[in-house]
Order: C-alpha cells, then structure tokens, then sequence
C-alpha cells in the first residue's frame, strides 16, 4: 500500500462523559430540590498526605446550595481552599477519551512522507462570623458541636461533629435545611466511624461581589493512612444512575480500586467517521455497554511527563501545585514525576454499598480510551483503478475496513446494524459502498 495518513487527535473533553456524581450530599433549604449530576474529583496524594478538589455540578438556586462532606477530622483553615473551575477542565481536558483520525491518501500518487498534526477541539447563609452563643449552646444539646467556622472565597464552611445523626438531622432542619431521603442513615454509618462533616454553604454576598457565574472547586488537605473516597452520602440525593470521574494524581504509577473491580474498556478501536459527529452518544452508550448500570473503568493512565497523542497542553507548575502536588518542585515543572490515573465510577443507590477504597501500584503501563477514525480518500480518481495495482487492492480493503467497522460499532455499543450502515452510506463516497 502506498497510503500515508495524516494524523490529527481531537480532544474528547467533558462531553465524551455522562453527568457525574458526587462524594457529599446537598442540602436545601425549605423545599428546595438539588439533584446533583456531574462531578470531578481529582486527588492528589504522596505518602499519607490527600489532597481532594471537589468540582460538582448542582441543580438550584445558589442561594439554596451546601454540601456535607465526611472529613477524618476536623480541618484547619490552611487545609481548605478554592481552586480555579478551569484548572479542573485542564485536567480533564488533558485525560478525557480521545478520538484520532486517519485521512487516506490518493492510491494513486506517489508515496509521500507522513506527516502529523495535533488539533485541539476546545471543547447556603451561615454568617460566616462567629455565632452566637444560643445558637452553638442548642447545637450541644443536640450532641452536635461546631468546631470550626470558616470563610473560603465566596464560601462559608462549618466543621461540624456529632454523637448521633439524629441530632445531627434535628440540628440541620432545624437551620432550615430539608435533607433528602435517606440522609440520616448515611450520616449515621460515619458518625460511627468518629468522622467530622466538612458543611459548605455559598455567601451570596461575597459571591456577587467577586461578580462569578459559577462556583470555585473546593479542595482540602489532610493527613490519613486510609486511601479512599467517601461516597454513600452522593448517592442519598441522586435521581439515578450517578457517574463520577475520579482523576488521581501520584508519585509512583497507577491508582487501582481495591475494594471492586475495574471494567477495560475497549480502546484503539477502528469505528466509522460519523461517530465523530454524535462522539458524546457513542462514549456514553460504549461506556453502558462495558459497563452497565454501576461498575467502575479505567479511562486513562499515563505519565504526566509525555503523552501520544496530547489531548490538550500539559499541565503549567502553578496548575500542579493548585491541585494539591507536593513533590514536584519547579525546576522539575517541565518533566514532572506524576502519574495520572483517571478512572470512571458509576453506581446506583443499590450498589457500591462501601466507600471507595485505593492503592497506588508502582504500574507505569499507559493506557487512553482511544477511538480511531479512518477516513477513506474522496477526492479525484486520478487513474483506472481496475487495472491500477494498488488501487484496486485499496478499494477492496477499504470496503473490508468499512464492514469491520461497522462490526466492531455495534459489539461495543449494542447500536442496530441497519442505523449503522445506513449512516455510514451518507458519511461515505459512494465509490466504497
């Protein structure tokens, strides 16, 4: 053959993946309803040190927003801050699955020499003072005390711990928050654990000032030998199956679950030139198929030094450093020793009944979920190809390739071959059909 194709890598971003979910319930004031649907988590830790940013979607009014989150122990305020909504997308953007396509040359023509090209596709009212003494004395009398309060950006957090979740619930509704369904339960498996409840809570005023049209990610900081994630309060206000991207940022190589299995998803699969179009539709439905309703895959891991192709520019140090890395310095910036994990967790209020549990392996084996798109040559025909040798044998093993991939699209996807074929027939030179 004397083909040479062109490669271009186009970003999949956040739109490659369904709406996620979270690792902290929401709370509501009255009868305000919050749904949360997608989320990022990245985690960054070394040693015993976690550091967790916390980027969620929510449905409501921002008057109406907070959030409980688990903590095992009660934070200081160095160990909680905000973290720019784009440095969060530039993570995901730099790991989010991919696609790659492939133009075919003139069979024609002379052979040419290959060439490559990247091409990006951009894809609440605490006080927030000190409460009054009344309000901390009623709090105590619930078996609920309120060790911290804090302002961060344009939030007002309370550390929060409590004997039992039913003064825990009382204290709450009696702030004027209605806790979804099953939040008592939730809360009652880590009070029993000793755990603390990081309560975060938007102060309009210093959000309308700072004149932002979303919130800041939150992260914190702290020291534990467990290496896990607190999710059975995100599943007590989910309204469905609940995806959330965990994006694990470490030293030595990959992160795996070791409490549940990991699902391989399909990668470097050759899939028709209209996926292109409706990418989204076909990552969430691949994704199902692997799958299902609940189940956790792996979608990327590599190291952060290089990668084939780059979704997006590497991360900048101050980018790294925001995130929560400790151990790179700056003169090390540009060959940074991180390895990054991303991994896709989907679960329903029925499954993954433990929290998510980790460990760092010393795995440096890359993987990215990658999905190839061949694009037959249509331009003009510029011999005979029925007595042209290389011709001829390229529009047989084109029209090969077009049914192998329409194969390969419905096993992955579940989709019907006749909806297949017939877009491949209007995505392609009908010289191939």
């Amino acid at each position: 053959m004397r083909i040479i194709p062109i490669v271009l890598a186009v970003l999949a971003s956040a739109l490659a993946t369904p709406a996620a979910a979270f690792c902290g319930f929401y709370v509501a004031r009255a009868d305000g309803s919050l749904y949360n649907k997608s989320s990022k988590v990245i985690y960054a830790r070394i040693n015993d040190r976690s550091a967790i940013t916390m980027s969620s979607d929510y449905r409501g009014p921002a008057a109406e927003f907070a959030m409980i989150v688990p903590t095992p122990y009660v934070l200081s305020r160095n160990a909680i801050t905000t973290v720019k909504p784009a440095t969060v997308d530039h993570l995901d953007a730099y790991t989010a699955p991919r696609l790659v396509e492939y133009f075919d040359y003139d069979p024609c023509a002379p052979e040419i020499v290959e060439e490559a090209a990247i091409v990006e596709n951009k894809p609440v009212g605490f006080s927030g003072g000190r409460e009054d003494k009344s309000r901390r004395d009623g709090a105590k009398a619930l078996g609920v005390t309120i060790e911290r309060e804090y302002a961060v950006g344009a939030y007002d957090i309370l550390m929060l711990s409590a004997k039992d979740s039913d003064g825990l619930v009382t204290w709450l509704t009696g702030e004027g928050y209605k806790l979804p369904e099953g939040a008592e339960g939730a809360l009652g498996g880590y009070v029993q654990m000793g755990m603390k409840f990081f309560v975060a809570k938007v102060n309009l005023k210093r959000h309308s000032e700072a004149e932002r049209q979303e919130l800041e990610p939150l992260q914190i900081t702290f020291q534990s030998k467990d290496f896990m994630l607190p999710i059975q309060l995100g599943k007590v206000n989910a309204d469905g199956p609940q995806d959330l991207l965990i994006m694990m940022l470490t030293k030595k190589g990959r992160v795996e679950l070791a409490n549940y299995p990991v699902t391989a998803l399909p990668s470097d699969v050759n899939v028709p030139v209209f996926v292109k179009q409706i990418f989204p539709q076909f990552y969430r439905d691949m994704f199902t198929k692997a799958v299902g309703q609940s189940g956790a895959a792996l979608e990327y891991a590599w190291d952060m030094a290089w990668c084939d192709p780059c979704a997006a520019d590497p991360l900048s140090y101050s980018e790294i450093k925001e995130l929560g890395v400790s151990w790179v310095g700056k003169k090390d910036a540009n060959q940074p020793d991180i390895f990054v994990t991303r991994l896709h967790v989907r679960y329903t209020k029925a499954s993954f009944p433990n929290d998510l549990m980790f460990r760092e392996t010393d795995n440096r084996e890359n993987f990215q979920g990658r999905y190839v798109l061949n694009h037959p040559y249509d331009g003009e025909i510029t011999c005979d190809w029925s007595k042209d040798e290389f011709a001829a044998e390229y529009l047989r093993e084109t029209k090969k390739r077009l049914k192998d991939e329409a194969a390969e699209l419905r096993k992955i996807t579940g989709w019907g071959m006749d909806g297949i074929l017939t877009n491949i027939r209007k995505t392609t030179p009908a010289r191939y059909q």
